[in-house]
């Protein structure tokens, strides 16, 4: 059955000529941009978003996929922080993500003469609150992975199967998801999560966020600021650190947590604690329950 999906898949997108994927680096828009590729040769692309909300090391690893498997690649630059209803970081974040985006793949596929856009949004998906496939509907970008019916799971055993070393990869959301709900996104702020995030991440742990919170009180500045107009820009600060439940006694062992806790306050944050419930999806969505359904 999973192999009757894949060549569902790969006749759906032979079917539109070509095609344009938006291609992040992660399992999804991995394994589509890879068919892509198989299916439509030099007819397909896959363009990459860069803003500071995309940790460099998936930029480079995404670069690296697509140089591995001969994928076609290419980086845009977009501008989502200029648009001050974006930082303004409502429970819509993503759909001016998404729209910004997607306005600058479209003139892209009109002018290199691409049919489609299309981009990684999955059967898994379907129920979770995901602004930013409203902004794939205005701008009619196709989900082939969901059209074909293929579920996070099968993509990972599709990956595993294809070779690609996304199959195993953990989720991974931009950093502005790492900021609750109506707290202004700002750089300096991704600059101190990307930080973290990496740190625990060289540790060994798996499943991991640092979610970025303001208290009030004084005013920190972070040391991984590279720019001093910026001093003064954040409060108070407090790390949440969610890694996966199996991994928590990881962290607890060891004077782990000393060392964390020690990396964390140099990068700037005042506070860091543990959330005792561990990493789980839409965790942010958890303020607003009623509005937003079920977490994503």
């Amino acid at each position: 059955m999973l192999e009757d999906k894949l060549e569902q898949l790969r006749e759906l997108i032979r079917s539109y000529g070509s095609c344009l994927v938006a291609y992040s680096g992660g399992v999804d828009s991995v394994l589509l941009a890879r068919v892509a590729r198989d299916v439509l040769s030099d007819k397909s692309l896959a363009v990459i978003a860069d803003s500071p909300s995309l940790p460099r090391r998936e930029l480079q690893e995404a670069l690296e996929i697509a140089d591995k498997f001969q994928i076609p690649v290419r980086v845009v630059c977009t501008k989502e922080f200029d648009d001050p209803d974006y930082l303004a970081n409502p429970t819509t974040r993503c759909y001016f993500c998404k729209h910004e985006l997607f306005e600058e793949l479209t003139p892209i596929a009109r002018g290199e003469g691409f049919a489609v856009i299309a981009y990684g949004e999955n059967a898994s998906d379907v129920g979770d609150f995901r602004p930013g496939a409203q902004a794939a509907k205005e701008f009619q970008v196709r989900a082939p992975l969901k059209e074909v019916g293929l579920t996070k799971a099968e993509i990972r055993e599709l990956s595993a199967r294809l070779g690609l070393p996304t199959a195993d990869k953990p989720q991974m959301a931009c950093l502005s998801s790492r900021i609750p709900y109506g707290e202004p996104v700002t750089e300096q702020k991704l600059m101190m999560i990307e930080a973290a995030e990496n740190f625990l991440r060289d540790l060994g742990f798996y499943d991991v966020r640092v979610r970025h919170h303001e208290l009030p009180g004084r005013t920190d500045v972070s040391p991984v600021s590279p720019r001093p107009e910026q001093a003064g820009h954040l409060t108070c600060s407090l790390a949440r650190i969610e890694v996966g439940q199996g991994e928590i006694p990881k962290l607890l062992a060891n004077e782990t947590f000393t060392r964390v806790a020690e990396a964390l306050k140099r990068i700037g944050y005042a506070h860091v604690t543990l959330d005792l419930q561990g990493y789980r999806r839409g965790n942010l969505h958890e303020q607003f329950p009623q509005r937003l359904g079920q977490p994503s």
